[in-house]
């Protein structure tokens, strides 16, 4: 950590299934002066709510993890906490899964395997309110940011009603469905339906890829 963020103790957070990766992870971050490890969780669910109880100023996430996966538990969290930052580490290096975290509100991405200078420079620069992409992935990140939008994916989106529109849109936010059926004075019945329909029109399997879909044609 530099001089000045060294200044001001950074609470960690450590979200990571693997026993021995969470344990060298800890002894990693616990011997940098500034960095406090304030607790640990080996599941997206478990992850939720330690940071909702510990508050902790940065969260160092995996993607693959059981019962709620990284992506959904950072949307979350995010949606409580937004002034928590989170890093992501973890294998998942496709094109779907960064965009997907970074679109769920991830301030950082890192490939496990990464050096620990260049983890604990994703986290100072999320301390400070900046994002970091580890150079396997940036060239992902900068291909999509200037790629024209996608024809194919274009013309799906544009097969939707102006409600299933709306409906796709907050779900990019990461908005479950009570919360869309709230947004839009909709019943809850009828927002799974609109959801069906969006996945049926959009020709895919869950949300995440809905919303990969969206950002490609330029919807948000």
């Amino acid at each position: 950590m530099s001089e000045a963020s060294s200044q001001a103790v950074v609470r960690v957070l450590i979200v990571e299934d693997d026993p021995m990766m969470q344990l060298g992870l800890e002894q990693s971050l616990s011997s940098q002066p500034g960095i406090e490890v304030v607790g640990r969780a080996d599941d997206g669910y478990f992850a939720v709510e330690e940071t909702l109880k510990l508050k902790p100023d940065i969260v160092v996430m995996d993607i693959g993890l059981p019962r709620l996966d990284g992506i959904a538990a950072t949307q979350k969290i995010k949606k409580s906490l937004p002034e928590v930052r989170i890093v992501m580490l973890t294998s998942h290096t496709t094109e779907n899964e960064v965009i997907a975290a970074l679109s769920a509100g991830a301030d950082a991405y890192c490939v496990k395997g990464t050096t620990v200078e260049r983890l604990l420079a994703a986290i100072e620069a999320a301390w400070e309110g900046a994002s970091y992409l580890d150079p396997l992935v940036a060239r992902l990140v900068m291909d999509h940011l200037k790629s024209p939008t996608n024809t194919a994916d274009a013309i799906a989106v544009g097969q939707l009603s102006q409600r299933e529109l709306e409906v796709l849109k907050l779900m990019v936010e990461g908005r479950s469905n009570p919360e869309i059926a709230t947004a839009l004075y909709l019943s809850p019945n009828t927002v799974k339906t609109h959801v069906r329909g969006i996945m049926n029109k959009l020709a895919v399997d869950d949300r995440v890829q809905a919303a990969v879909v969206a950002l490609r044609a330029g919807l948000v």
